[in-house]
């Protein structure tokens, strides 16, 4: 498993973020760090393909973004802070949406997900209804049920109670998911995962 990011350039309204930025990284669990501003959540946008790069090109394995964009969105998931704009949905529909969308997807491992986050009782309350604990909850059980290879989470650790805290850094530790999966995540604090290395913008 590898993403690979070549020659890639972004910017905001003449404001550069990125030239000519180039990244290696393989299975295991990449620390992103840099000030506000610095450009984190970007580059995890541009990775997960909700960015377009102004030039450049971004890989996971052999499949290319731009060439595969549909294929390679089915290999990556990207956990933000951004509300879901469906508000009319309840949790389970937001929920089933995704599923529907990454073939191989188990429901059973969601459901352990989301039972080990508490959001059982949360399945037919419109999304809006969640507080911001219980949405980045929500998020952070299909990113670690998802069968993706890319795993992009932004924050991971904000919002979160003691006990979501502990689970989700156990999970993020397993060993089998560290031998198939890049995970790639911010974090303002020390993330306390074995990491694969660190990336300072």
């Amino acid at each position: 498993m590898e993403l690979r990011i070549e020659q890639l350039t972004f910017e905001y309204a003449s404001h550069p973020l990125f030239r000519q930025f180039s990244l290696r990284l393989g299975a295991g669990v990449t620390w992103l760090r840099g000030e506000n501003g610095a450009g984190k959540t970007t580059l995890l946008k541009l990775a997960g393909g909700a960015l377009t790069p102004h030039a450049g090109t971004v890989w996971i394995d052999d499949i290319e973004l731009h060439a595969q964009p549909l294929a390679y969105r089915l290999h990556c998931y990207y956990c933000g802070g951004d509300t879901p704009q469906l508000p009319w949905l309840t949790v389970r529909e937001v929920l089933d949406l995704h599923v529907s969308l990454y073939p191989g997807a188990d429901a059973a491992l969601l459901n352990a997900e989301l039972a080990a986050f508490h959001l059982l009782p949360t399945l037919d309350q419109p999304v809006t209804t969640l507080s911001l604990g219980q949405h980045k909850k929500m998020q952070l059980s299909l990113a670690l049920a998802l069968p993706v290879r890319l795993l992009l989470i932004d924050e991971p650790f904000n919002g979160l109670d003691v006990d979501a805290v502990a689970y989700l850094r156990q999970q993020l530790s397993a060993p089998e998911r560290l031998a198939r999966q890049c995970i790639l995540l911010t974090s303002h604090l020390e993330p306390a995962l074995p990491l694969n290395g660190t990336v300072q913008l």
